[in-house]
């Protein structure tokens, strides 16, 4: 299925990439400007911002995470854990606003779950030099059929997967039961193929693009990881408790120039 690397991910992982948690302003802000990068310049998504940070009204209340590169240094990946804000006041999470008319309320009803055992995933970015490839370019984050098969040009996609499972276990750690998240339909579907096990819960809405709103829940996830994944998922769980308790490397640099 993949190519023979992958009988070694989580190793091969450390050798490439470090996923760190956004645990100080001074990491936010580097997710910040990641996401200005991606969703402000290259994608256009949002209005250009004289700081070159990408904030809105979440912010303060999420779980923030980076993934870096070991070659160059560079934070290349961002995502973030949107919880209900406090009281929640009905306004819910952004996927419930957005979502209110098309979710299948009768295969789960998000209002109904206990507030503080529920989130969402959102602002998964990658800048743009690691999205070079055909078709990468208009989306914040791609896993595409490249990654599947044995051809000269098969890569493993350890930068989304290292955001999704480093989300997924920073999720767990905080006593988070359920994600939700919109996505596009292929690039979920990519994801299941890797045993990532997104659900979709509702009808697709128009959003930057069709998006569908989908679940996962973490305990299943982790219950019924692949066995060639299970490495993967672990080094991914050792960068996030060495940067909750303080112990990532001091990174060398930060943002692009």
């Amino acid at each position: 299925m993949f190519a023979h690397e992958t009988t070694h991910l989580g190793t091969a992982f450390k050798q490439y990439f470090e996923v760190v948690p956004a645990v100080t302003e001074e990491l936010r802000q580097e997710a910040y400007r990641i996401r200005h990068s991606v969703y402000c310049e290259d994608l256009q998504f949002e209005s250009q911002q004289a700081n070159g940070l990408e904030m809105d009204e979440y912010d303060d209340y999420s779980l923030h995470l980076l993934i870096r590169s070991i070659s160059s240094g560079l934070f290349i990946g961002c995502t973030r854990i949107v919880r209900p804000l406090p009281g929640d006041d009905g306004k819910g999470l952004p996927f419930e606003k957005i979502c209110a008319q098309t979710l299948e309320r009768s295969v789960i009803d998000p209002s109904k779950l206990p507030r503080d055992k529920i989130a969402e995933i959102s602002r998964l970015a990658v800048i743009s030099a690691y999205r070079r490839r055909k078709g990468e370019q208009n989306s914040p984050i791609n896993i595409s059929e490249q990654d599947f098969g044995n051809e000269p040009t098969t890569r493993f996609p350890y930068i989304p997967l290292g955001l999704y499972y480093g989300t997924v276990e920073l999720a767990r750690i905080y006593n988070i039961e359920v994600l939700f998240m919109l996505t596009e339909e292929r690039l979920a579907n990519h994801f299941n193929k890797l045993g990532s096990r997104l659900e979709f819960i509702g009808a697709p809405v128009e959003h930057h693009g069709l998006r569908f709103p989908s679940m996962i829940v973490i305990s299943h996830l982790l219950e019924n990881l692949k066995p060639i994944i299970r490495p993967l998922y672990q080094a991914i769980a050792e960068d996030i408790k060495a940067g909750l308790e303080g112990k990532n490397p001091q990174k060398t640099e930060t943002h692009q120039p």
